[in-house]
């Protein structure tokens, strides 16, 4: 029994050792403006396009999810991740989620079921994030998009998209938080980028309180 005691007793010990270190690598994170950070882009794995059975999953699978995410690079201006993030300098490497476009079956991604625009779960962001493959770090955090689902409506269209923060040196999830934006613009493309030019000027808008909630000031 006291054998059972005690290897109980060490692994509730690890799990709060485990537990402190990525509290205090999310507070480094919050609070120092030189972190090293790397933007990994915008994974759509998830991702179900809702209402618009006209569209074509074959191109979108192919050449438009590449597109949106070589957007978020190109358009510096508009998807400035170190502005909304206070960092001084954020690098890239989106080789992950490019590789997780490659497996995406193209038949999952139209739907007509309403409900699939608020459906996963922080355990869904977590295995989304064990299933990319991404170049460790001694010392950085990832910012990565996971695309929820994207609405057409008559008026507004709309999507969910969900924020997710990754220690890279161990690939765990630091945070999650999920944001419902408008889509607005021209074609496919422009119209399904936007919504993360809006959960970005959330972050920024909304960073002190971000920092006070997740950054422990």
């Amino acid at each position: 029994m006291k054998k059972y005691l005690f290897t109980g007793f060490l692994f509730f010990a690890g799990f709060l050792l485990t537990n402190n270190v990525f509290a205090q690598t999310l507070k480094n994170f919050f609070n120092d403006s030189e972190y090293p950070t790397v933007y990994l882009g915008i994974d759509f794995s998830k991702a179900k396009l809702i209402n618009d059975p006209m569209a074509n999953a074959i191109d979108i699978k192919n050449r438009l999810y590449y597109s949106i995410n070589a957007v978020t690079l190109n358009e510096t201006k508009k998807y400035d991740f170190g502005k909304a993030f206070h960092k001084s300098s954020v690098s890239n490497d989106l080789s992950g989620v490019k590789k997780r476009i490659d497996k995406i079956n193209a038949e999952n991604i139209l739907s007509d079921n309403v409900d699939d625009f608020n459906r996963l779960k922080e355990s869904d962001i977590n295995d989304v994030v064990k299933g990319l493959e991404i170049s460790k770090s001694k010392e950085a955090v990832g910012i990565l998009f996971v695309m929820e689902a994207m609405r057409k409506m008559e008026k507004n269209n709309e999507a969910a998209v969900w924020l997710v923060l990754i220690d890279l040196k161990n690939k765990k999830v630091l945070m999650t938080k999920r944001y419902e934006e408008k889509a607005t613009g021209f074609g496919f493309r422009n119209m399904w980028v936007s919504p993360i030019k809006g959960a970005l000027t959330e972050i920024e808008k909304n960073y002190s309180h971000l920092k006070k909630e997740y950054g422990g000031e």
